[in-house]
């Protein structure tokens, strides 16, 4: 998937179909002058539906499709003949949707389960015929209800994506190389920051025909959550990850500031970001030697006491299949290997 047909938020305005007017239709055929009231009921308006989609990864689809209506119902006949129903209107979206009513931001309901079918557009009710006025009274009603009208929807499309792994950095943290490395997804890289404006999803291949996703989320600056850089556009990403990849470059001035300021940054955003699981992992370390390496450990056990973290590098390939390992143990609650890491 290209950067851009990767669309994560929209605007879209539903209706639903209004409902068809009931009949005041009187019996009349050969013999039978007065035959009564047989007026049939209006059909009902069609409803718009928000449908859960697996195999979607984006709402590139409803980007240039911003206006959905839904039928109308059929207005009703005689011989107490109902109007057919209006024709319903299925919104695929790929799970992790959330949807927000347009004037007051606030969350209506989030689309998180394969098939969830939601209505966001209800249908108006067909009206009455007459048939269902008469009484002893009042034998030949001449009036019958109208349909209700129809509603309309301005709602935004949000999307927060779906991944087991969410890779948290500085901007060239080198996030998008790691991604190319371990799956074959083909983000943009370049030696600038910024180079991912949007999340890049890869599918990591493990042992066994077994598979697990992780997303490379465009890069955080300090002062992220307060909505600077890039700000809320991709922190909402991260809140889906269960494990969080805290990529820090070894030759970064001080690996644990670096790694507490992301951290605060997701605080701020979320406090609940904590509850993670997170590892943190030092690239680039194809630019060590032995002696910086053991320095460098010392160090790293002192400020990431408790924390799992582990060195590699991308370009040169190492440490990935030790990365895949403790990645697939995180996300299955199997953590076999030491808690700190540190092999190539």
């Amino acid at each position: 998937m290209t950067e851009g047909n990767f669309v994560d938020y929209v605007k879209i305005y539903v209706s639903s179909g209004k409902g068809g007017k009931g009949s005041t239709h009187l019996h009349r055929e050969k013999f039978i002058e007065k035959g009564g009231p047989d007026g049939g009921d209006g059909g009902r308006g069609g409803h718009v539906y928000l449908v859960g989609n697996k195999s979607l990864w984006t709402l590139f689809h409803l980007k240039f499709a911003r206006h959905v209506k839904a039928g109308h119902g059929g207005d009703g006949g005689g011989d107490r003949s109902t109007g057919a129903d209006g024709d319903d209107k299925f919104i695929e979206v790929p799970l992790g949707t959330v949807v927000r009513d347009k004037e007051t931001n606030e969350i209506l309901f989030e689309i998180t389960e394969h098939g969830e079918r939601r209505i966001i557009a209800l249908g108006g009710k067909g009206g009455l015929g007459n048939w269902h006025f008469r009484s002893s009274t009042n034998q030949t009603p001449r009036y019958s209800q109208p349909g209700l009208p129809s509603s309309e929807v301005d709602m935004i499309l949000e999307l927060k994506v779906l991944a087991d792994v969410g890779l948290v950095g500085f901007p060239n943290a080198g996030k998008s190389t790691l991604l190319s490395v371990l799956t074959s997804a083909k983000p943009k890289i370049a030696d600038y920051p910024f180079t991912t404006l949007k999340p890049n999803l890869g599918i990591v291949a493990y042992r066994d025909f077994q598979s697990f996703v992780i997303a490379d989320i465009p890069g955080i600056i300090e002062g992220a959550a307060e909505g600077k850089g890039l700000g809320h556009y991709f922190l909402r990403h991260i809140e889906r990850n269960s494990t969080l990849l805290f990529l820090v470059p070894v030759d970064t001035p001080n690996i644990k500031d670096e790694y507490d300021i992301l951290v605060n940054e997701l605080t701020k955003y979320n406090p609940e970001m904590l509850d993670k699981e997170r590892i943190v992992v030092i690239s680039k370390c194809d630019m060590l030697d032995d002696e910086l390496r053991a320095e460098l450990k010392t160090q790293l056990d002192k400020d990431f006491a408790g924390t799992p973290y582990m060195f590699i590098s991308s370009v040169a390939q190492q440490g990935l299949s030790e990365l895949k390992d403790k990645l697939w143990n995180m996300l299955n609650m199997e953590d076999d290997l030491p808690e700190n890491s540190h092999n190539l």
